[in-house]
């Protein structure tokens, strides 16, 4: 497949067939994926192949707690954990994360359930040492410093595409940090950037959906006409 047909197919995949795949494969994924861009080039990342089982259990329980509460706020209708949202509506929803967990533990479960059984697991850490954020004193959410990080996560789901396997980024563990940097011994100038999950995807996506360019893009200003390539 050429590369704008990799672009425009590589969706999010949390649903994997069981079959293992190989350290040799994961080891060509992050061989690859390492040559991602970052700011000064420091690389500034830490990845941990977690193939411990225990371990992954540990994981996957971490996970599920905001897991709930995500669900929760978007069964309300809220973007969840938006740094800009409805802090009274968005209190009022968590209060039903507890009944979302019970129906979940009384079903087969899904993804989050079974994120311990997935075939390839790792987890991301950004060396706060190395990141140029420069939002770091405007005195809001910061943002920035991730563009040294993350194109290295999608580089990683990229190289993976080019195995024949999928995968996800997910961020829920940043929920509970502190355990999860416990569990996998980060010292503290490292902070959790992203779990990945790779496999076979049980089914291969081919067409994603997103809103077209004339939604997102403006000329000259955010309120400024749509951009159609017309000109």
């Amino acid at each position: 497949m050429d590369l704008v047909g990799t672009l425009r197919s590589t969706g999010a995949v949390r649903s994997f067939r069981p079959d293992p795949v190989p350290d040799e494969v994961v080891h060509r994924v992050l061989d690859t994926a390492r040559h991602g861009p970052s700011g000064g080039n420091r690389q500034g990342w830490r990845v941990v192949v977690v193939q411990d089982p225990e371990a992954r259990r540990r994981l996957r329980d971490l996970y599920l707690p905001g897991w709930y509460e995500y669900l929760a706020m978007a069964g309300a209708g809220l973007t969840p954990f938006a740094p800009v949202t409805d802090g009274e509506a968005e209190a009022a929803a968590l209060l039903q994360a507890p009944a979302i967990a019970e129906q979940a533990a009384a079903g087969p479960g899904g993804f989050a359930e079974h994120l311990d059984e997935v075939p390839v697991l790792l987890v991301l850490f950004a060396d706060l040492r190395a990141l140029a954020a420069t939002d770091r004193d405007l005195g809001r959410y910061t943002i920035v410093g991730g563009a040294s990080v993350y194109p290295f996560a999608w580089s990683i789901l990229l190289a993976a595409r080019a195995e024949g396997l999928g995968g996800v980024i997910t961020t829920m563990h940043a929920r509970r940090e502190a355990e999860v940097k416990a569990l996998l011994g980060a010292p503290d100038e490292l902070a959790f950037a992203a779990t990945l999950a790779l496999g076979h995807p049980a089914e291969q996506v081919t067409r994603l959906r997103r809103a077209p360019v004339e939604q997102i893009a403006t000329v000259d200003r955010v309120d400024g006409p749509p951009f159609d390539g017309s000109r």
